[in-house]
């Protein structure tokens, strides 16, 4: 039977991956291509392991696999980069383009042939022949574009993207699809790599303090959980000598390892870098002050959401609209930053992370004296995506907002144009704005719904249509920001994302930003 809802994603990732090529294309070109459709040809391998429950990890089960929209991510995120940095004439950076889209194409490919090879019954003469024709395709290129240097960090990758899969999958049930884990892990595997690449290679001083920030971030917050969950495999975490072991522990490997670690990369001590940076102007504690005001906002939402809650026991999660509150209060958040200070909002998005992430420690291995009480009081604000024994929608609205403002190409920013200027309000546009609108407006008003989903057509237009007007608002209010041509792509570029979103059972928060960003930097 013909899954039609899987059928029109595809549909929607050909037309984006197609859009792309028409602009950009050469040797790579034909690799992505050849991906899409060998990934098209395997998802449904992935699909019948995961009904089957036959897949060695337990993977989010109200979700496809996703390997076809996952798969484009990462090779197209490095084509769109070597274009740019190549016409702005940054050489270094047009060849760590080059390296990204070869290390998506290369974690793309193993995750499909580990699908080919573990599921019955035997793949299909026709897929075989599209595998080995897409592994020939991408060796090929890769042979003869990549310097050995280039390939053996490909390698690298892959080999930490194995282990880190083996590791996060198998201490994270349920938590992800095939696809999610794709994009989750080999991001992080490719920031492993280039953490330890610039520290080996004694880099420090020499790049910007703030992607450091972010590297060792990203790697000390997979570090300590990983840690933690073992050592809580042999502990009882729920008792007060855990909590304080816990508690000393993480104090421990950050002021005694993480931290050094930074500060050999940035030839300053990080904690008074930090400090200098967040008083460098009045308008950085303007902003400050204001994003305090919003955290304390929020946290007021969620005592009087389960305040309401424990006055109507039959009220077992708050409704669409209300979760959507969260994305109103991201988009106030982010708007400013973006405007007036990119720089900081870069630096309070990874910490916002790393906050985030350490709570969602303490609630899940039940760290006293919080642990019980968020258990409480998120609970509230699940999702069919939280089905596993991590909350993430909150993790993954925030890396959706900031992934987009982390990404920008700084560097290459001379050769930005028409709709490529908006790339820092792609999270704002695809998740504040977008999926909001969709979901409200579908909920409240929708009548017509697309095949095999609940979204429907008047959600999708009027997050299409609301998308357009967040753009001319935006060109009214930040002169950074011009679009002299390109409007006809601008709005097929936001088209496509939004329909995207009708279609797709991945992580929307997550995929959307990253489409958008793709289409928008061409």
């Amino acid at each position: 039977m013909v899954n039609k809802l899987l059928v029109a994603e595809s549909l929607v990732v050909f037309c984006i991956v197609l859009s792309i090529h028409s602009v950009v294309w050469d040797r790579y070109s034909w690799c992505t291509l050849a991906l899409a459709v060998q990934a098209f040809y395997v998802q449904h391998k992935w699909d019948r392991l995961l009904q089957s429950g036959g897949a060695v990890f337990q993977f989010r089960s109200s979700a496809n696999s996703g390997l076809l929209p996952a798969s484009m991510i990462i090779p197209l995120l490095g084509i769109v980069m070597r274009e740019r940095c190549k016409t702005s004439g940054n050489v270094y950076f047009e060849r760590f383009g080059v390296v990204v889209s070869a290390t998506g194409m290369a974690l793309a490919y193993f995750l499909s042939i580990i699908a080919l090879g573990i599921t019955k019954p035997v793949p299909k003469k026709n897929t075989c022949i599209v595998s080995g024709a897409t592994g020939c395709a991408v060796l090929y290129t890769m042979k003869n574009s990549l310097a050995v240097s280039e390939i053996i960090e490909v390698l690298e990758v892959l080999l930490i993207f194995v282990y880190l899969s083996m590791i996060i999958l198998y201490l994270l049930p349920r938590c992800f699809t095939p696809g999610e884990a794709l994009i989750i892990l080999g991001g992080l595997s490719f920031v492993l790599n280039q953490l330890i690449k610039r520290s080996l290679n004694a880099m420090g001083g020499k790049g910007d303090p703030v992607d450091y920030l972010l590297l060792v971030t990203l790697v000390a917050l997979v570090l300590l959980g990983i840690i933690f969950s073992a050592l809580f495999f042999f502990m009882d975490s729920t008792t007060w000598t855990s909590s304080l072991f816990f508690y000393m522990m993480t104090a421990v490997l950050g002021l005694g390892v993480f931290v050094p670690w930074l500060q050999y990369l940035i030839k300053r001590h990080p904690l008074f870098w930090l400090v200098e940076f967040l008083v460098q102007s009045k308008t950085r504690l303007y902003l400050l002050v204001f994003w305090t005001f919003l955290v304390l906002v929020a946290c007021g939402v969620v005592l009087f959401q389960n305040s309401k809650r424990s006055t109507d026991s039959k009220k077992p999660q708050v409704s669409t609209i209300t979760r959507k509150y969260f994305h109103f209060l991201a988009v106030v958040v982010y708007i400013p930053g973006v405007m007036y200070d990119r720089p900081l909002l870069y630096v309070a998005a990874v910490v916002c992370l790393a906050v985030f992430v350490l709570l969602e420690y303490v609630r899940f291995f039940r760290i006293k004296p919080l642990g019980q009480a968020l258990r409480t009081l998120l609970t509230l604000f699940l999702d069919e995506r939280d089905s596993g024994p991590l909350i993430l929608s909150h993790i993954c609205l925030l890396l959706g907002m900031s992934l987009p403002v982390w990404l920008f190409p700084r560097l290459c920013a001379s050769s930005l144009s028409g709709p490529s200027t908006l790339l820092p309000y792609c999270g704002i546009l695809a998740v504040g704005v977008g999926d909001t609108i969709a979901s409200v407006c579908g909920s409240s008003m929708g009548e017509i719904k697309w095949p095999g989903t609940k979204k429907t057509f008047e959600g999708t237009v009027m997050s299409i249509f609301a998308q357009i007007i967040a753009v001319a608002l935006i060109l009214i209010f930040d002169s950074s920001v011009n679009i002299n041509t390109g409007y006809i792509w601008l709005v097929g570029s936001i088209t496509l994302v939004s329909l995207l979103e009708a279609f797709t059972t991945q992580i929307d928060n997550l995929i959307l930003p990253l489409y958008l960003h793709i289409m928008f930097m061409v």
